[in-house]
This record gives structure tokens, sequence and C-alpha cells, in this order.
């Protein structure tokens, strides 16, 4: 048994003093800061107590890209990160989870690696796979993720609208959600033809906004028809917003996250050649980021998610600068508390938002909220203990990604993971030494 005191315990209720009482990896009680208790009490003082983060997003590219990132590394970073639990995407790996076959290698590779955290994963609806959907049901993943554009990958090919059609009604039968990557995609090739590839505006227009705003209109047309539970991946178009907020209002089981780098950086910012900000769909200019933000303070986007998609740095582009074939995939694991609560308290917001929007809500959507995302009695004894005020400097070099590639390096953030519990047990530490880097970890 375990028990740990904080002046800012994140409820569901809010943030307040209490105590957080855990037995057999589950807390057992919160309870009145002076409350009497029967185990000893690890007193955090003004450090707050948040619930682990939950990161329904992440490209862990194992088996068969492990060089890319993997369970391990992936994992490890997360931790350090003060996230507890993960939700694999079906690709980058290989084979792509679209079969149980495939499914069966993943899991195989996850029992036989270290994972640092909890790890769930969804399977994948592509092309002429509908009869695959109800046995990875039965084989327990969490839910499925289609693209409309070309994934980056060719084995992992776009759905178009029939193969959601076949797919959605299994799913609202099962009321399992589809995770919908929305570019409906025209041929750009003769966008490049003669221009700078290297530069950033021609790479943001080569993705326009109305690819987006598109495909959003086509799944919620989908998601009326079948009623299946539809959530909408790294939005970047403000422009959607109007449409996602008439569907909301008209009750369908629709739900919408945006990524970090969508609500920290703008195109404006973006140099020439700077491909480690190359992402799809791309990051838009300031004016766009703002009404992101209206839109996660509202209510109207449901949570953040860091799409953390990392490749080696030939793939990333960075000796050439060309966003025409530049991988396109952040990796920001180990940044997504800081990043956005740095962001997030410049603009008024505070610890409770941020619980809401990396924890309770992206639990919710791959169904884990029973266990996961809160404190509260009955939950998992995920943890997270967070210095809010104390700010470090990036050093992609000290990140545990596996490859020190980061937009972020070199920028100010602030909110030091001190602690990671994972089932009430210490997990992770960081060193009380001085000059400590924010990427050095104690694992148990």
């Amino acid at each position: 048994m375990l028990t740990l005191r904080s002046t800012r315990t994140l409820t569901p209720t809010g943030e307040r003093p209490a105590l957080v009482v855990i037995e057999n990896g589950r807390i057992r009680a919160v309870l009145p800061p002076d409350a009497a208790v029967d185990t000893p009490i690890t007193d955090l003082g003004d450090l707050a107590l948040l619930p682990g983060l939950v990161d329904p997003h992440v490209h862990l590219n194992e088996p068969g890209r492990t060089h890319w990132e993997g369970f391990d590394t992936g994992t490890r970073a997360a931790l350090a990160g003060g996230l507890t639990t993960l939700v694999d995407m079906p690709l980058n790996s290989a084979p792509v989870t679209t079969t149980v076959a495939n499914f069966e290698q993943k899991l195989a590779a996850a029992r036989g690696g270290y994972l640092h955290t909890n790890v769930g994963f969804w399977g994948g609806v592509v092309p002429g796979n509908a009869a695959d959907i109800e046995p990875l049901i039965a084989a327990g993943v969490l839910g499925f993720k289609a693209f409309l554009t070309h994934s980056g990958i060719d084995d992992f090919p776009n759905a178009t609208e029939a193969d959601l059609r076949a797919a959605m009604p299994i799913l609202a039968r099962h009321g399992l959600p589809l995770l919908v990557h929305c570019e409906l995609s025209e041929d750009n090739a003769a966008h490049w033809a003669g221009v700078d590839v290297r530069s950033y505006p021609h790479y943001l227009a080569s993705r326009p906004k109305k690819w987006e705003d598109d495909a959003i209109a086509l799944l919620i047309r989908l998601c009326r028809e079948t009623g299946c539970r539809t959530h909408i991946v790294h939005l970047s178009s403000a422009d959607s917003l109007p449409q996602l907020a008439a569907a909301k209002a008209e009750g369908l089981p629709l739900t919408v996250e945006t990524g970090q780098h969508y609500l920290f950086f703008s195109a404006e910012e973006i140099s020439d050649g700077a491909t480690q900000f190359k992402c799809a769909p791309p990051i838009r200019e300031a004016e766009n980021r703002e009404r992101l933000w209206e839109a996660l303070g509202s209510g109207l986007i449901d949570f953040v998610s860091t799409d953390h998609s990392p490749a080696p740095p030939d793939l990333k582009g960075l000796q050439t600068g060309d966003f025409s074939t530049a991988w396109g995939g952040i990796a920001s694991l180990q940044l997504a508390l800081p990043v956005l609560w740095t962001a997030a308290q410049a603009r008024g917001f505070g610890l409770p938002d941020l619980t809401r929007w990396l924890a309770e809500h992206p639990a919710k959507l791959a169904g884990l909220a029973h266990r996961k995302g809160r404190i509260e009695a009955g939950c998992d004894a995920d943890l997270v203990v967070l210095d809010p005020e104390a700010a470090f400097m990036v050093d992609a070099a000290a990140l545990f990604h596996r490859h020190p590639v980061s937009p972020y390096h070199g920028r100010a953030l602030r909110g030091v993971v001190e602690r990671t519990y994972l089932g009430g047990v210490e997990a992770w530490r960081r060193p009380m030494v001085a000059g400590a880097s924010c990427g050095q970890v104690v694992l148990r």
C-alpha cells in the first residue's frame, strides 16, 4: 500500500489538496489531506499530482520498422514524459495491423520487447479487409484507423467511401470507434514542378484546408448514416470547426482531436528547408492556430494527442530540406505534457484543462475510462508528479526517442515530470542532480 499527499491533486471535480490511497495497483480512496490512514504518507508538497496521461495516437513502428522507433524507446520516452498508456496505430509497422495474423506478430513483438508503459492497439481499415474486422475485434483491438489519402507507406492503402460503408456498420454494432485521417487528396505532383522544394509555403499550399474540410464532411455524412462512433484525428483546419459544431449539436457520435504541434507552432515561423516541422496535415497559420485553441477551450475539440510519428534523420530530409520527399511526422511523446502546458498556461488555461485534454478524454476514446485517466477510487494507480512551474530547454539529444530529431529542440518549456507511477509502483524519477537534463531517467 502507498499513500501520496499533494496540495494540488487533480481529481474529476477539480484541483484540491488530497490524500490518494493506493492498494493492489488501484486507487482505494481519495481523502482530505489530513485524514488518518494506515500507511506511511509520501508528501509531495506543492508538486501537482495528475492522472497518468493517455495518448491514443502513437506510431511505435514495431515490428518491421523498429529502426524508426520501437516499443522500448517509444514507451521509455513516454514514461519520462508522464504518459502511462499508449494506443499504437496499425502502421507504420511491417506488417500493418489489418489481419489477425499480422496483429499476432505485433503482439509477439510487444511481449518480446520491454514495454515501459501500458500499450493497447488499433486495427486498420484498408481496401478489401472488411471480413477481418470482427476477427480483429475478437483478438482485442480497441477500434480501427483509416486513411482517406496515401498513408505514406504502400502497405496501408487509403480506404475509399465504399470501404468505410462496409466497415462502419460493423463497428457500430460493436460500439467501437473509427479513427480517420481526413484528407481527400488530389494528384498534386504538378504542384512541385519547377518550384523550390525547400519552400514551406509551397508545402503548406500542397495540402490545402479544403482536403480536410471535404473529408470531414464525408465522415459526418457516414457517421449520421451508420451511427458509427467516428473520431477525427489531428485536426489542423480551423475551417472545419463550424461543420463539426453542427454535427455535435445534432448529437452525432463524433469526437475530434488535434495535435500539440498545431497548437504550439505556426506556419509563419517555419523556415524553408526546416523539414523537422513536416507533418500531414501541415502546421498552418497563426490565425488558424488560435481558432483551434478557442475550439479546444470550448470543448468542441475533445482532446490533444501527439501523432508521434518518428523516422530516421535521412527520411526526414534534414540534409536536403526537401519538403516534397521528406517523411511527414513529428516525434514528441516525451514532450507532450510540457509543450501543451507551456502553450495552454500562456492562454490562461489551468491544470484541470490539461488533465481533461491529456488523460480523461483520450481514455474515453479508447474505451478505458473505467480504469484510466482519472484520480478516483477504483481507477488504476497510474499517476504523474509534475512541477508545473519548473522550466527547461529542450535538448533533442537528451530525449529517449530513438532519433534526436525534434522541432522543439532549443525551445524553453514549462512543466517537469518528477515521478511517474504505474499501478502504484514508482516507475520513473527525475534525477535530483545539478544540471540534469529533462531526458535522463531511472527506470525500475
